[in-house]
């Protein structure tokens, strides 16, 4: 399929369409999606060899390496993808490429036709038109990012080869529980039996309950620290298993945060059998938008003579790799331009940022629903030690900032929902 160049009106009024009928509300449970895949045919059980990945931080960035290598190596890789950034077609990646507007208009079609008027919400449908797409092209590995959670997820309705647990951490606590136990629980949920498990370095309590899981349903573990371990070593990145070790270069992802993101993709691939020519592609070839990522088009002119980066991260664990991968760069003074959702941990999120920055433009996120004000963010920031303002969007917050301070350092943050805005405006 070729790459969309953007969302034409087919399968944009059809996604309207599908938000109009089905609300966007979660409501964990896979009876909607079950029934559906069976009206479809039963899709997902037409897959190419899964792999699934859940986890609070960082399982988009491994499952980017993870596809990364696995192409390096000469496959055919479906990915799927959420939320998306610019627009819809991002979520679904068939054989290497972006879903084109013809097929997405016509697979959402048939899933609507297919629903009826019965209950769903848009991630269920959309999952299921991806399942649809990934049955009926041609492929020889699909990797599925959870959406929320892992037990009830929409995407939890297959058997994979291979099972990939990255960091958890408390986040959506309204969904998945109050505990780092209850929210790993439901992080484990993807574990099947007897599929192997590569699992990232977990807080205590939450690897306890992994580890319970995966010996109750029999499911081989491959921990790091136990089975795989990764660092830094002289500018190089060293990971080892008892297949051997690797010495690779560093991950073309920026920040200290992908070391161990590059473990879990190269842990995963090894365990699929893949060799060093496909792990070195996962660290090399990755790419993986609005995670530190150095903007170069209309935007970063308008920011210059100032450097321009985008981030989406949007918890207390992101807020911490942000404020390392800044820290690891050539000193510059630092501006935050910054929008974030009602429903985040926002001072948690600011808190580890607070010490770097001289200062923090707030806006407010343009179409959702639930984005604080910009004078909401500019309060939390000030309760973080921060001086704060606020401006009426990304474009004037940016213009300012060069303007005072021209040759600093601009970090749009705060939210993926954000980071999407900033890429269509021409990040």
């Amino acid at each position: 399929m070729s790459t969309a160049q953007g969302t034409a009106p087919g399968s944009d009024l059809i996604l309207q369409r599908m938000m109009t009928l089905h609300p966007k509300i979660i409501d964990l449970t896979l009876e909607r999606v079950e029934r559906l895949l069976a009206a479809l045919g039963h899709p997902e059980a037409r897959l190419p060899p899964v792999v699934h990945v859940a986890g609070t931080n960082g399982k988009g960035s491994a499952l980017a390496m993870i596809r990364a290598g696995l192409e390096g190596g000469g496959a055919r890789v479906h990915a799927y993808t959420s939320p998306h950034l610019a627009r819809f077609h991002e979520r679904i990646r068939l054989a290497g490429e972006l879903i084109d507007e013809e097929a997405l208009a016509a697979t959402l079609d048939r899933c609507l036709a297919a629903n009826g008027p019965a209950p769903i919400t848009f991630f269920e449908i959309t999952t299921c038109a991806a399942f649809l797409a990934f049955a009926e092209t041609p492929a020889d590995w699909c990797l599925l990012e959870v959406g929320l959670g892992g037990r009830l997820d929409a995407t939890n309705v297959v058997t994979p080869r291979l099972s990939v647990i990255t960091p958890v951490a408390l986040d959506h606590q309204g969904f998945l529980g109050d505990t780092l136990a209850q929210i790993a629980a439901e992080k484990a949920g993807i574990i099947k039996r007897g599929v192997p498990v590569v699992v990232a370095r977990q807080e205590d309590e939450a690897m306890a309950v992994i580890e319970e899981t995966a010996a109750r349903l029999g499911a081989p573990l491959l921990a790091e620290g136990q089975h795989w371990h990764v660092q830094e070593e002289r500018g190089r990145l060293v990971f080892q298993d008892e297949s051997g070790l690797l010495d690779l270069p560093l991950p073309v992802l920026a920040g200290p945060h992908q070391i161990a993101n590059a473990g879990t993709a190269l842990a995963a691939l090894r365990a699929l059998g893949q060799d060093a020519v496909a792990c070195e592609a996962a660290v090399s070839r990755a790419e993986w938008p609005a995670r530190m990522q150095r903007l170069k088009g209309r935007l970063a002119a308008l920011a210059a003579p100032c450097e321009l980066w985008l981030d989406g991260g949007h918890n207390p664990h992101a807020g911490r790799a942000v404020a390392a991968t800044l820290a690891g760069l050539p000193p510059r003074r630092l501006h935050l331009v910054c929008g974030m959702l009602n429903t985040k941990d926002i001072d948690g999120f600011m808190a580890p940022l607070a010490a770097l920055a001289e200062d923090l433009a707030a806006v407010s996120i343009p179409g959702e629903a639930a984005t604080l004000t910009a004078a909401e963010t500019a309060a939390h920031a000030r309760a973080a030690g921060m001086t704060a303002g606020v401006a009426p969007g990304v474009e004037e917050a940016i213009t300012a900032i060069a303007a005072r301070d021209p040759g600093s350092r601009i970090l749009i943050c705060g939210s993926l929902y954000l980071a999407g805005h900033v890429l269509r405006l021409g990040g």
